[in-house]
């Protein structure tokens, strides 16, 4: 990948440890989707990105109010991540933390937690959180922003989760594999065990490779489905 663009990150030979196996041909997998699966993906996510924004605005707005009465701060914040081709993207989420919570993690974690937090980036009952972001998240209600940046491009609705740049190497030699995908606001691992599957244990990377490989209109839908399942058991 050229590096003259400012705004992507080389595709360089990853230094992970995982490596991608390879696709087991006595298996009968999804059928990848061509073109046409494509422009349909970007239809879907132009039309319900929108209505989405449309239908919620106003719960945004109290969820904001609600933020800023909670505790002191902005009601929303941004956070750098790696998009298709390895291009730099800024992701918009409602704040679900205290302020300081990613300059200062150590203020609130114990050692144990804070070496869990920088290697997987998620941390069970994280002491950051607050009242209403716990509620926010459990309702996924803190991830409707990222609407926004479907409407204009940079995600889409089904996808790889989104990760910094340090992650992407956790990918290992399946780095540029998943890099091919545009990130989505949820996909098949974000609704496949999730808090199991760590990078640690190599199957998130295994289960964001799965949807590289076998991304189609078919799979999409299985992950909308278990999208909305998980949250009415509000996982």
């Amino acid at each position: 990948m050229s590096t003259k663009n400012s705004n992507c990150v080389e595709c360089c030979t990853p230094n992970g440890a995982y490596k991608a196996p390879a696709p087991d041909s006595s298996v009968a997998a999804p059928k990848k989707g061509g073109v046409g699966y494509l422009v349909a993906k970007r239809v879907f996510d132009i039309a319900f990105s929108a209505g989405v924004c449309l239908v919620l605005a106003v719960p945004v707005a109290v969820a904001c109010a609600a933020i800023c009465v909670d505790t002191p701060g902005k009601p929303f914040f941004r956070q750098e991540r790696i998009g298709q081709g390895g291009k730099k993207i800024y992701i918009f989420k409602l704040r679900t933390m205290v302020s300081d919570a990613h300059d200062h993690p150590e203020r609130y974690m114990s050692s144990a937690q804070l070496e869990t937090w920088r290697r997987e980036q998620k941390l069970d009952d994280d002491p950051r959180i607050t009242r209403v972001g716990r509620i926010l998240r459990r309702t996924s209600l803190d991830e409707l922003p990222q609407f926004l940046n479907v409407l204009s491009g940079d995600l889409s609705v089904i996808g790889p989760r989104p990760v910094t740049l340090q992650e992407t190497y956790e990918y290992g030699d399946a780095r540029e594999e998943v890099l091919s995908c545009k990130p989505g606001i949820t996909g098949w691992w974000a609704v496949t065990d999730r808090n199991n599957s760590t990078w640690q244990s190599g199957q998130r990377q295994a289960r964001e490779l799965f949807y590289a490989r076998h991304q189609s209109l078919g799979l999409d839908a299985r992950v909308f489905v278990k999208t909305f399942k998980a949250m009415r058991r509000g996982k």
